[in-house]
């Protein structure tokens, strides 16, 4: 499919700002809701998508979150990639979408964080999640290739645990929204018409002005600059987070967990002998300008190589093969979506705020959006834990467990 410049029709039900992940998910489910029968809009500023988050996924897929709701996100997640052709309604051209289940390792070094774990492990394990406590000892048995000197415990789950295409699920996603009916362009909504508690219209770009029936912000790293156009402050803003592909002279016989180092370093296998290691910025989490994807910082040096020679000292003559930048969606409110409604104009939604789960939470969030958009009320999984409202009532949800 291409993006067209220009929409088809003045009016459309629903335009969905932002065609990536969560926008790619949200259409889908709309339009292939037999409920549903209107007009679609997908508005996305670069169809390329290389200022998106999307483009730089490093395609992960965990349940051990500290939180019921993102557990239940995972789950879902997991089995709609898995069953993908099914999902997306049988066509032979739709591949499933296997995860390559190496599993999350969170290593800690102290007990405090030990006990953290512990507590987290419980409740995934209430959710039907396959996390486990480890030992040092049970570490070292299982993956004799760590040093583990500061290490008192970890947290282990191999089951449905590791990483995906998230790309191949967007671009069907996206491909079946089409051959639905959805509409997508290639612009940029500028500015919004709003009167009493409804937004009445949008402007592009070019110049159009669109009458909507109700506005899906699903903008990612822009969504705040998005939703002031409406007179809504989000709490989302850009984060830089670095990414390497590395090769290793002796590569391990089996595949590497991602490993959650206790210096907030990860890393795991990627291809069949060469591995992923990603980290924030050195010092602090500052937020970023939209396009600013640079490397101000000597990160390979100073922070990654050092961690992964000192934990896995088989590796200790490596070679970077590969390196970007990308940017979280960061809710610095409580670093969990957005889900739903605003609480007083009545027909702007939000699919935002992801901070760096987007790839995995796009299918439970864009079917809840969806089902927002056409029942006015969750019908699968409830999500009204990560509804607007929080940030309204000054009710915060927080996620620990970000990376």
């Amino acid at each position: 499919m291409e993006f067209s410049t220009n929409p088809e029709h003045s009016f459309y039900d629903v335009v969905i700002i932002g065609g990536a992940t969560s926008g790619a998910a949200v259409a889908w489910f709309l339009s292939n809701n037999p409920d549903f029968d209107g007009r679609v809009l997908v508005v996305e500023k670069d169809s390329s998508f290389k200022q998106s988050a999307t483009i730089a996924s490093n395609n992960c897929m965990r349940q051990q979150f500290a939180t019921e709701i993102n557990v239940k996100i995972a789950q879902y997640a997991a089995e709609f990639v898995k069953n993908f052709r099914e999902n997306l309604g049988g066509d032979p051209k739709v591949p499933n979408i296997p995860i390559r289940n190496f599993g999350y390792l969170y290593l800690a070094d102290n007990e405090e964080f030990a006990n953290i774990l512990r507590e987290d492990q419980q409740l995934q394990t209430s959710c039907g999640a396959g996390t486990k406590i480890m030992t040092r000892e049970e570490i070292a048995s299982a993956y004799p290739f760590y040093n583990l000197d500061d290490i008192v415990a970890g947290s282990l789950n191999i089951v449905d645990e590791g990483a995906f295409d998230a790309l191949l699920m967007v671009e069907w996603l996206r491909q079946k929204a089409w051959e639905n009916g959805v509409h997508f362009i290639e612009n940029e909504v500028v500015t919004m018409d709003s009167s009493g508690n409804s937004i009445n219209s949008i402007t592009l770009k070019t110049g159009e002005v669109i009458t909507v029936g109700k506005v899906v912000n699903a903008a990612g790293n822009r969504a705040a600059q998005v939703s002031r156009m409406a007179g809504v402050d989000l709490p989302i803003e850009p984060r830089r987070r670095y990414t390497y592909i590395f090769s290793a002279e002796n590569h391990l016989e089996q595949d590497l967990p991602l490993t959650i180092d206790p210096t907030g370093v990860h890393m795991r296998s990627f291809g069949e002998h060469d591995y992923l290691v990603g980290c924030p910025p050195i010092e602090g989490d500052p937020a970023v300008a939209f396009d600013d994807f640079g490397y101000p910082e000597a990160v390979w040096e100073e922070k990654i190589l050092p961690v992964i020679q000192n934990r896995i000292p088989q590796f200790k003559s490596v070679k970077v093969t590969d390196s970007w930048v990308g940017h979280y969606e960061f809710n610095t409110f409580d670093h969990n979506a957005i889900i739903g409604p605003h609480t007083e104009i009545a027909n702007l939604f939000f699919c935002n705020g992801f901070s760096g789960h987007g790839s995995q939470q796009a299918p439970a969030c864009g079917r809840g959006v969806a089902e927002l958009l056409i029942y006015g009320e969750f019908r699968t999984l409830d999500l009204s834990a990560l509804s607007y409202a929080r940030l309204a009532n000054n009710a915060p949800l927080i996620e620990r467990a970000v990376i």
